[in-house]
């Protein structure tokens, strides 16, 4: 599918002036009303009127005010990527009286349905995959969207990323952050100082990989790639991605859409072909795991970690999402001409390759009007803006600033989020069901990295564990 047109006004340059001079304002405010009567347990806190609102709150004024309320977030954000997201509502907070709790667990996919059964659900759930919100919709743990909510869905996103919140035509969960999957990082320096150049097609980076582990030969440590897919409950998804590129790559979009629909089964020779693909880069020995040790401890190294060895001149890429920028240690360079940048993973063809992109969605699981004004705030271009100045993430909502951008490699992504020449897909794991695309799919990978299994082996046990019914 393409990407839908972007449609961009000039109105955010002007707000976005306005908006940095009312939240610096907000920053010194004392909070909300002293006259709001704080949350006892078990009760609704009831709005203040807007008249109420703290002067130099105004930006804020169409949420409420609620002293002492509380609303928990549970997602699967953690580390550097879970302190910026706090930084990115601190002054919602202060503005709002609302303080907002949030868990990154990295068991997220099991713990949200393990809460939500014990009657222990979050107030607001941040879903990974569109197939784990509908599981959890159709289980009616999931609360409809708000008109304010949708409202804001349907001005600052396409109708793609609505439609990724949507279950059987109803919606329920507005996009949070959206990323592209489809990068490789790399060493500038280290490319300079080989003579190697960025490839442009599939060929030209195996060429790419072959020249550089022949140059390499005889170091023993450094290697064209390195690779990390332990995450946690979730370990495996890093090894799905490369997946889901090849198959988007050698099948083109048509059949990409087919495989996530499951009208071409998992174990198709040519799905099975495109996990071979793969296999030639992360099962060589010659070709990872550099910095850090052989095919095996692919499995037990952390994404976030995965990449690291660049950095030290172990290894030259690292295939890994937009996001990933937020993992690098502070101080560094991510430039062109830097110490990391990123390219786009080449097609089979020269040309704009197709993007893999990915996202959360904030679903509400329980019915509060400060839960909704949480909800309805994290779906605004002004949450949006916030949480890109702060820098590691980027967005495809319509109202961002892409002067917001915290570095070059964040407006790269954003502008490949809004180039209409480009082929653009969702994650398919995180579209299929989630026996399937959080689970089957990531432990049947892992096993593969692993050597326990091979690609036809794989390929027909993640078929099996799709829904019959």
């Amino acid at each position: 599918m393409k990407n839908s047109k972007i449609r961009r006004g000039t109105m955010m340059t002007a707000a976005a002036a306005a908006l940095t001079m009312l939240l610096a304002a907000c920053g010194g405010g004392d909070g909300a009303d002293d006259t709001a009567a704080p949350e006892e347990a078990g009760e609704t806190t009831e709005a203040a009127p807007a008249e109420a609102v703290t002067f130099g709150c105004e930006a804020y004024a169409e949420y409420g005010s609620f002293e002492g309320a509380t609303v928990e977030i549970l997602s699967s954000i953690r580390d550097v990527e879970a302190d910026q997201l706090d930084q990115s509502w601190a002054e919602f907070e202060e503005c709002t009286g609302i303080d907002v709790i949030h868990n990154g667990i990295g068991e997220f996919e099991e713990q949200i349905v393990v809460q939500a059964e014990a009657g222990n659900a979050p107030d607001l759930a941040v879903f990974p995959q569109p197939g784990l919100l509908a599981r959890m919709v159709d289980e009616g743990y999931v609360l409809p969207a708000t008109d304010e909510v949708e409202a804001k869905v349907d001005e600052g996103w396409t109708e793609d990323w609505k439609a990724y919140g949507t279950v059987d035509g109803e919606f329920y969960a507005a996009p949070l952050m959206s990323s592209v999957k489809s990068f490789i990082w790399y060493s500038p320096s280290m490319f300079a100082d080989g003579g190697y150049e960025i490839p442009e097609t599939l060929d030209e980076m195996m060429a790419l990989t072959e020249q550089i582990a022949a140059d390499t030969a005889d170091d023993g440590v450094v290697k064209p790639w390195c690779a990390g897919i332990e995450s946690g409950g979730a370990t495996g998804w890093p090894a799905t991605d490369w997946v889901e590129d090849m198959v988007l790559r050698t099948g083109g979009a048509e059949v990409y859409g087919q495989w996530v629909a499951n009208e071409i089964p998992f174990n198709d020779p040519q799905i099975v072909a495109a996990i071979d693909g793969v296999g030639e880069y992360l099962l060589n020995e010659e070709f990872v795991n550099g910095g850090i040790g052989d095919v095996r401890s692919i499995a037990t190294t952390s994404f976030n970690d995965g990449g690291q060895p660049i950095l030290d001149g172990n290894c030259y890429m690292y295939r890994m999402a937009s996001f990933f920028e937020a993992q690098w240690p502070a101080g560094t360079n991510v430039a062109e001409d830097g110490d990391a940048f990123a390219f786009v993973m080449p097609g089979q063809e020269a040309g704009p390759a197709p993007l893999l992109t990915g996202g959360e969605f904030v679903g509400a699981m329980n019915e509060r009007e400060e839960v909704r004004a949480v909800q309805s705030f994290l779906a605004s271009p002004e949450w949006a803006n916030s949480r890109v100045s702060i820098g590691g993430v980027s967005s495809a909502n319509l109202g961002v600033d892409l002067d917001n951008a915290g570095s070059a490699i964040l407006r790269l992504a954003m502008e490949l989020l809004q180039d209409e020449s480009r082929t653009v897909v969702f994650d398919g794991s995180d579209m299929m069901p989630s026996e399937v695309g959080s689970g089957e799919f990531w432990t049947q990978m892992t096993a593969w990295i692993d050597g326990t299994v091979d690609s036809q082996g794989a390929a027909d046990a993640i078929q099996a564990a799709w829904p019959t019914d």
